[in-house]
C-alpha cells in the first residue's frame, strides 16, 4: 500500500473513494461534511437520508463507517465515518482509529483502489492536531485489509508539513 500526502482540497482528489469526516446525523455540517455535500450535490444527502430511515434510524456511531454515491464528486463513492470528540478525561483515541481502519475494509470490500482522508477529529472535534496525525498515520500503516493508495489529505501547508514529519 502507497501512502501519500496531499495538500488541498479533498473534494478535488480524484480516487475511488473520499472519506466524510461526518457528524453522526449524516445530515451535513461544516468544514470538511459541509465541502463534500456542497460539491457533491443532492445525490450524497439523498442517500443519507434514506440511511437515516432504514438502517441508521438513529445516526452514525463514531468509529463506524457507511458508504454511499459520490454524486459530482470525482470518486466513486463517500465513506461517512464519524470520528470521537477529543477528551482530556477519556482516552478515545481506538475509537479515532477505527474511524480509519474500517473506513479502509468498506473501501477494500467496495473494490476500491484508492482513498483519500481528511484529517478525522482534527478540527471542529478539538482533536490536538499532532495527535490526530499519528493517529492516522498509526492507523492507516496497521490496517487490513488494504486498499493500493492512500492519500492523507492536508487543508493547510501546515498540516501536510506535519504530516510528512510524523510519517519519517
Amino acid at each position: 500500500m502507497g501512502i501519500e500526502v496531499v495538500e488541498g482540497d479533498i473534494t478535488a482528489v480524484a480516487v475511488d473513494v473520499i472519506v466524510n469526516a461526518a457528524n453522526s446525523s449524516l445530515l451535513g455540517g461544516g468544514g470538511v461534511d459541509g465541502a463534500i455535500h456542497a460539491a457533491g450535490g443532492p445525490d450524497i444527502l439523498t442517500e443519507c437520508r434514506l440511511l437515516r430511515a432504514t438502517t441508521l434510524p438513529s445516526g452514525l456511531d463514531a468509529g463506524a463507517a457507511v458508504a454511499t454515491t459520490a454524486g459530482r464528486l470525482p470518486a466513486r463513492w463517500v465513506i461517512h465515518t464519524v470520528g470521537p470528540v477529543h477528551s482530556r478525561s477519556e482516552d478515545r483515541s481506538d475509537v479515532l482509529r477505527s474511524a480509519y481502519t474500517r473506513s479502509l475494509r468498506l473501501a477494500h470490500s467496495l473494490g476500491a483502489r484508492s482513498i483519500a482522508f481528511p484529517l478525522i477529529s482534527g478540527g471542529a472535534y478539538g482533536w490536538p492536531v499532532d495527535d490526530a496525525i499519528a493517529q492516522q498515520i498509526l492507523a492507516v500503516e496497521s490496517a487490513d485489509p488494504t486498499v493500493e493508495f492512500v492519500y492523507l489529505v492536508a487543508f493547510s501547508p501546515d498540516i501536510a508539513e506535519r504530516t510528512r514529519r510524523a510519517m519519517h
